[in-house]
């Protein structure tokens, strides 16, 4: 049993898999912020056109 605790706890896998997680997290944080604010400069670009237009 004693042996059991010791292995459990020398295990990284899961400490492992939880940082690649946070990674993909903060870079999936970094993707919607940029492609948000590219959306907000074209929509601008956008009625600013359509008022020339019209």
């Amino acid at each position: 049993m004693k042996k059991l605790v010791q292995n459990f706890c020398a295990d990284e896998t899961g400490a492992t898999a939880i940082e690649y997680g946070l990674i993909a997290t903060g870079i999936a944080i970094a993707i919607i912020a940029a492609v948000k604010g590219v959306g907000i400069k074209l929509s601008g670009t956008f009625n600013s056109i359509s008022g020339s237009l019209k």
